[in-house]
């Protein structure tokens, strides 16, 4: 736990589950008549909620981006290192909204929270999500805080992706667009990681077709693997290479099935843990979001086109070991950007820690950020007022 709470810190933080009435009509033909999301909030909105910067999350992530929800908490939340009082998300400037996305497991509405139909946790009966649905669902949210457009919206990998979505769908929404360690659309390589992740979870013999909160169960060695399989696609073969090497645990080989190396201990370790914190069905969700994202499946034209609408400035950042989400797929959108005649700042960052890289203060990382929130401030009328909320 924090012995003290740092200076550039949020503090702590309190998380609000905000309730939708209005039905939302979804990209695979269902409806929620009704749903909530949870949220959390950093800074002040001020009077003309001109301030406001959206935060989207990546595949694993939740509402919980900065800050701590107790003195007890042995890690503040997972961007902790961009969002605080003087950092490159300066909360003495913006009001930050970071939200758990429709399906997901941290208190939104997903498979498992309770079907208001049915009393019953919504399980594998939770609809199909995708990005364009996580966006309408933010439009919503940003209504209900009387925001009518974002100083900002940011997100690193699937979040990169909504920030993308959201200056296609809402071009008068949003001022910026920061779209960090993102794609365009999946390659099949990337697709296929994501099926193997979901072969692992759906074949293990206590996934019950999805319907594990009834039998008490958990699909605990297919999350296991998922996770460990993502894992390997989110680091680097120098990153591993400098962290474990091929070292072993008790420095000989025991020449039996149990794990002697470093990294497979490493990996055992964050598969467990992933396996008691995050749910399964929401796992096959997110990955078939990222799989269906593709800004011009539906109309066949090219991403040029579709950006042409596009009114936001962006900034776009990409990490030179992320082989999972490779600099060339950052580059595709720089260049459709400029195809269209956006404004548009690209970076490639020096890191050796592949895909993960977005989540970490690197120095330079940190310095691009905080040059292009600069940016944002400049064009951020009002920013020092403050309103009531």
């Amino acid at each position: 736990m924090p012995a003290v709470i740092p200076e550039d810190s949020v503090g702590i933080v309190e998380p609000q589950k905000i309730e939708f009435t209005e039905p939302l009509h979804l990209s695979c033909g269902r409806t929620l008549d009704r749903y909530h999301l949870m949220v959390e909030t950093y800074g002040k909105l001020n009077e003309d909620c001109s301030n406001a910067i959206l935060i989207c999350h990546a595949l694993s992530g939740n509402h919980h981006v900065a800050g701590y929800h107790s003195m007890e908490d042995k890690k503040p939340g997972w961007w902790d290192s961009a969002i605080g009082p003087g950092k490159a998300i300066d909360t003495n400037k913006f009001f930050v909204i970071g939200l758990n996305n429709l399906g997901g497991c941290h208190g939104s509405s997903g498979p498992n929270q309770l079907n208001p139909t049915t009393g019953k946790p919504y399980g594998p009966d939770f609809p199909i999500v995708t990005v364009d649905d996580w966006v309408e669902s933010q439009a919503r949210l940003a209504d209900y805080f009387g925001i009518q457009q974002f100083a900002a919206v940011v997100g690193g990998s699937l979040g990169g992706m909504q920030a993308l979505q959201w200056s296609i769908n809402y071009p008068e929404r949003l001022r910026h667009c920061m779209v960090i360690a993102a794609a365009p659309k999946l390659s099949a390589q990337n697709i296929a990681f994501n099926e193997v992740a979901r072969q692992a979870i759906s074949q293990d013999p206590q996934f019950h077709d999805g319907h594990y909160y009834e039998e008490n169960e958990v699909p605990k060695v297919g999350l296991m693997l998922a996770r460990m399989l993502g894992h390997i696609t989110y680091l680097s073969d120098d990153g591993m290479r400098s962290k474990f090497g091929r070292e072993l645990r008790s420095g000989q080989i025991s020449y039996d099935f149990t794990p002697q190396f470093e990294v497979e201990s490493y990996l055992r370790y964050q598969g467990e843990r992933f396996s008691t914190e995050f749910d399964a069905n929401t796992y096959l969700l997110m990955t078939k979001a990222l799989d269906y994202f593709d800004p011009t499946a539906t109309t066949g034209n090219s991403l040029a086109t579709i950006l042409a609408k596009a009114k936001a400035k962006f900034m776009v950042i990409s990490f030179t070991t992320d082989w999972r989400f490779s600099p060339e797929r950052s580059q595709e959108i720089v260049d459709a950007l400029v195809d269209a005649d956006k404004q548009v700042s690209y970076a490639e960052i020096e890191a050796a820690q592949g895909h993960d890289a977005f989540l970490i203060p690197i120095p330079r990382y940190l310095n691009v950020f905080h040059a292009y929130m600069a940016r944002v401030e400049a064009d951020t009328p009002n920013l020092n007022c403050e309103g009531e909320h």
